[in-house]
């Protein structure tokens, strides 16, 4: 992996791990066009720089995740069945899901009409705060997060549409999504580094690495700011609609 595809795969990844359209499957749709290498290394990169744009989080929400007790157990809550699950199927997500087109251009466009039909005749959501959620409830939407295990469903999706469903306003729900991706991302990246360590952290791999974690931390910044302006004014159907449109227009190119 040369250098400007960290670049390139930094801001990707910035600009959609947050919104609910699959960072993982943009990575991995723009990794064709760029025609960077299917390598060990690319999938390991793909999955530490997601800590670059969760870091951004931290950045933004230190008080929230780290000091405000109430909030970060619900948020552990949500993390253990993620993190159960995660550990369980690792290697059959890195090794049969991640770099599949197939799967991303499918999860993208089934998951397109579901955010479609969701905000159309769902009446989901509602006033709660992260804190008056069950942890339960909190536990449910860690559970739903799984679902993004499979590329191109989105983590984000997954999350907010299970936090509304759970009765989180608009705003909070999309706000427990970023604080879940915190913990999640940070043990998905812990468990990639133990086990290929010595691929990632060589040297010429170490700086590329670096780079598209600082990329992606930068870009995701602004991501959030957006997000949070577009929520309180705006549903996600645009998103669903894009994401229909992009499945299409790779399905069609590449097949």
């Amino acid at each position: 992996m040369e250098l400007w595809h960290a670049i390139l795969l930094g801001i990707v990844e910035g600009i959609t791990e947050f919104l609910p359209i699959s960072s993982t499957g943009h990575l991995l749709l723009v990794s064709q066009i760029a025609q960077i290498p299917e390598t060990d290394f690319t999938k390991s990169f793909e999955i530490i720089i997601q800590l670059g744009a969760i870091l951004a989080v931290v950045a933004l929400y230190p008080r929230r995740l780290l000091l405000e007790k109430p909030v970060l157990m619900r948020v552990i809550a949500g993390f253990i069945p993620t993190g159960m699950l995660g550990l369980l199927f690792y290697k059959a997500i890195k090794h049969y899901l991640l770099g599949n087109m197939w799967v991303v251009i499918g999860s993208l466009f089934i998951g397109g009409i579901a955010i479609i039909l969701f905000e159309r005749y769902f009446k989901a959501g509602g006033e709660k705060r992260i804190e008056d959620l069950r942890y339960r409830e909190a536990a449910l939407i860690g559970l739903v997060q799984c679902l993004s295990f499979v590329p191109g469903v989105s983590r984000s999706a997954a999350t907010i549409f299970g936090g509304m469903w759970s009765g989180l306003s608009r705003p909070a729900a999309v706000e427990f999504s970023f604080l879940l991706a915190v913990p999640t991302m940070a043990a998905a990246t812990g468990l990639d580094l133990l086990k290929n360590y010595k691929l990632i952290l060589s040297s010429g791999n170490a700086i590329v690495l670096a780079v598209g974690f600082v990329v992606s931390f930068l870009v995701a910044l602004g991501s959030i700011k957006f997000l949070l302006r577009f929520v309180s004014h705006n549903n996600f159907i645009l998103f669903g609609v894009y994401r229909i449109i992009v499945a299409i227009a790779f399905f069609v190119v590449f097949f």
